[in-house]
């Protein structure tokens, strides 16, 4: 029996998309930047998938999504590509439960001389409003709060913060590589100025992603080259990976009001029975959360003989895939550093998992994955009774 059960990590490209690229890559292979017949064909791809992708959060101008590579690209894009509009270091925000794409960047800007913020967030995992507003300066230029953190769940107020940082005349960017595609994203009803986007994570492709740019927000390019997207992302764009990114976008937004419900019943059905086994815990918010979202920790970790990436691979053995943590870190044998700034101990933050739901998922598939765990912590610690 294949459980997988880590679809924030990676979703299965869907039988849609595949389909497209197929089509692109045998009939539509032109470039898109040439002006003869072959490579028209292959711009109105893109085109199409840029009407798509934009349809997915509302966004009314598709020259607003800017192709890249991926979540990892479009975050980068945001946020150098507004730190190089400035020749003297600035000041810029941030939450201390970034994806890594965010966190690791404004790092290196922090080398460079400029300003951070990291504002801290409750057990929860959520920003509190006040502080973003207590944290604001007058040479603040760039606000980066990501959408629905990738391991805990948590979702943020960006409306509420939106607004925060518009009201003071500064930028603001959400890493929404989560929340598309499982929340209703609207982003003229949102306060924001760019959002990331990524395809595998909705069913598309991997190696596509997008960044959304407000109409009228400049940005700096990271790369130099033909001016493709804009100006904004030279290099000959990925035509197959684009249409497979927006086949999935525009199914994604078509299924959004049915799979979230269900979604949200099958994680609300795991929570009920781990929250029974002893010395598991939830983490992050149990309102405000990524409706296919799971996550828990063990009290008693160890980092020795039982850690969260132990449960990983005892429940790989049974032929289950889930996280410990975010993705990106589970090849490291150290503390969480989200459950860490959520004010866990150090040994609890050892022994974080993440369950991630998707369209194949189902109820069976809930119950056996918890009664694997319930066993599996059962032969490894035989002292602590699971009944």
């Amino acid at each position: 029996m294949q459980i997988y059960l880590d679809y924030s990590a990676t979703t299965p490209t869907r039988k849609e998309a595949i389909a497209v690229m197929q089509t692109v890559l045998t009939q539509e292979w032109g470039n898109p930047s040439s002006l003869h017949e072959w490579g028209q064909r292959a711009a109105t791809v893109v085109e199409q998938a840029r009407v798509q992708v934009a349809g997915l959060i509302n966004a009314v101008d598709p020259a607003s999504i800017i192709f890249t590579s991926g979540g990892t690209e479009a975050n980068n894009l945001a946020i150098m590509g507004v730190a190089r509009l400035y020749a003297v270091p600035q000041h810029i925000i941030i939450s201390s439960v970034e994806h890594s794409a965010i966190s690791e960047t404004v790092r290196l800007l922090e080398i460079w001389g400029w300003e951070v913020t990291r504002l801290s967030v409750d057990v929860k995992g959520r920003v509190n409003p006040l502080d973003l507003k207590a944290a604001l300066r007058h040479n603040t230029v760039l606000v980066s709060i990501i959408f629905g953190q990738s391991e805990v769940g948590t979702v943020q107020p960006i409306e509420e913060l939106g607004k925060i940082v518009r009201s003071h005349g500064a930028l603001f960017h959400t890493d929404a590589v989560q929340a598309a595609g499982r929340l209703p994203i609207d982003v003229q009803q949102l306060s924001v100025d760019l959002l990331s986007l990524s395809s595998h994570k909705i069913y598309g492709p991997q190696g596509v992603g997008a960044l959304y740019l407000r109409p009228g927000v400049e940005l700096i390019p990271l790369l130099g080259g033909g001016g493709q997207e804009m100006g904004l992302r030279s290099g000959t764009q990925a035509v197959p990976i684009i249409a497979g990114f927006g086949v999935a976008a525009e199914l994604a937004a078509e299924e959004l009001a049915t799979e979230t419900p269900r979604l949200i019943e099958l994680r609300d059905r795991a929570f009920a029975q781990l929250i029974e086994i002893p010395g598991l815990i939830a983490t992050g918010d149990g309102c405000d959360r990524l409706p296919h979202h799971i996550s828990m920790c063990l009290e008693y970790a160890d980092g020795e003989k039982l850690s969260g990436k132990t449960l990983v691979r005892q429940l790989n053995l049974a032929g289950i895939g889930i996280s410990a943590g975010a993705a990106c870190h589970s090849g490291k044998l150290s503390p969480s550093p989200i459950l860490l700034a959520m004010g866990y101990s150090e040994k609890a933050a050892l022994g974080g998992i993440r369950i991630t739901l998707g369209r194949d998922t189902t109820e069976a598939d809930i119950d056996w994955t918890v009664m694997a765990l319930k066993q599996v912590l059962q032969r490894l610690t035989p002292d602590l009774s699971l009944v």
